[in-house]
């Protein structure tokens, strides 16, 4: 966990990610449970700029649950942990009924009143404009000049008749750097079965055609090319086919199939001996493994192999190195914080990737390497069936700038990024 921010550490950026469909399926447990381990990140931290992207805002069933996001937004702009944060830019696309262009997605912004010298790009008008006061924005977010907003294209995914994946993009100048932060939500896994049947899955390719659109609509020739931050619900998943085999090295497989269809219903996985124990029940929704603790051992990375879709983009994007538990899909159950449903293989789907030149910016002190996390937080504690996660980011060299009204020539290249998970 990264330490507390001193005035000789410089400016702080703090990235967040968090899908929170969750909170509003029991907002009097669960979303009390979140904020307080949201609110010690920032009490430790102490960001200058705050940027929280979150996923399936208002949860399953939007509509009934439109008070509670109502609510939870009033609640951040309002605590007292956020008081010295004078600025603030809310981006919530609430427009449920129109299926072409829902997303569900909710972007965060707050800028603490010490930072001075920030703007935010318009993309219509095509210039920076500085940030003053506090906004929110909601329903028709296509309208909204500062961001850009897309929903994938349906025939990405034709299983679903009504997605919500897509991403926003907003763009933002400390100082003299600008930069684009990009929330981005992909598709899921469907059926456990399917995801079985080949490696890569049909699953994994889909992601990949959906997250090199989102790469390309951000670095087109309609704007300048500038760093990128891609931080959201992935929904990554270990190759299943592969990880399924390792964990099953010993078993037989029982194949059950529906008595009307004759399609394939579940896969059982038993032990050769030892009376046959069952190991595995692999249904469409179903991943009952028998022992949970290879996830949490060692923070699962020895299962970090199997962790594949990303190597796909390794020239266009990068990440620091995982060390904290698989992100989802964590136990609903208030009274539960390290317990996996089991309803899929636990995955690192909640991450925060950087493009070559946003990698650039980071600065990784020689002899700070313990400075620089990428952790989860609030680990013992329910926060939903995801984890989510945060980054820290801290410049020594545009500290001056960053809190001066005087605009500058040059342009700083020196950061330092800390992550952690909530």
């Amino acid at each position: 966990m990264a330490g507390k921010l001193t005035a000789a550490q410089g400016t702080a950026v703090l990235l967040v990610t968090a899908n929170v469909g969750s909170l509003f399926e029991d907002p009097e447990n669960l979303q009390k449970t979140w904020l307080r381990e949201f609110y010690q990140t920032v009490q430790s931290h102490k960001p200058h700029f705050l940027a929280m992207h979150c996923q399936e805002v208002g949860g399953k069933n939007y509509e009934a649950s439109m008070s509670h996001v109502d609510s939870f937004v009033k609640e951040l702009l309002s605590s007292d942990v956020m008081r010295e944060y004078s600025r603030a830019r809310v981006y919530l696309d609430e427009n449920y009924r129109s299926q072409e262009h829902f997303t569900a997605l909710g972007s965060f912004y707050f800028i603490h009143e010490s930072l001075k010298n920030i703007h935010q790009f318009d993309f219509k008008a095509k210039k920076f404009r500085k940030v003053v006061g506090k906004e929110t924005y909601s329903e028709t977010l296509e309208s909204t000049p500062s961001l850009e907003k897309e929903k994938f294209p349906q025939d990405y995914f034709p299983e679903c008749k009504w997605s919500r994946k897509g991403f926003i993009r907003t763009r933002w100048a400390l100082a003299d750097c600008a930069f684009d932060l990009v929330n981005i939500h992909l598709f899921h896994d469907a059926s456990n079965l399917v995801a079985w049947e080949k490696s890569p899955s049909v699953y994994s390719g889909t992601r990949q055609k959906a997250l090199g659109y989102a790469l390309d609509r951000i670095t087109d020739q309609r704007h300048e090319k500038l760093p990128y931050f891609v931080f959201g619900d992935f929904n990554f998943r270990l190759d299943s086919k592969q990880v399924i085999e390792s964990l099953c090295s010993t078993a037989t497989m029982q194949t059950v199939r529906a008595a009307d269809t004759n399609e394939v219903d579940k896969l059982i996985f038993r032990e050769s001996d030892n009376d046959r124990k069952v190991v595995l029940q692999l249904e469409k929704k179903l991943f009952n493994y028998v022992n949970q603790d290879v996830f949490r051992e060692n923070n699962g990375t020895s299962l970090l192999e199997y962790d594949k879709e990303l190597s796909v983009f390794k020239d266009r994007l990068h990440e620091l190195e995982i060390s904290f538990p698989p992100s989802y899909p964590y136990s609903e159950d208030s009274s539960q914080g390290k317990q996996y449903m089991n309803t899929r293989c636990p995955a690192w789907c909640d991450r925060i990737l950087l493009s070559p030149s946003a990698r650039d910016l980071v600065l990784k002190p020689e002899n700070e390497e313990k400075s620089i996390v990428y952790d989860n937080i609030g680990p013992n504690v329910c926060m939903g069936d995801h984890k989510v996660t945060s980054s820290y980011l801290c410049s020594d060299q545009l500290d001056t700038e960053f809190h001066s009204e005087k605009p500058r020539t040059g342009v700083g290249q020196r950061l330092c990024l800390q992550t952690a998970t909530v």
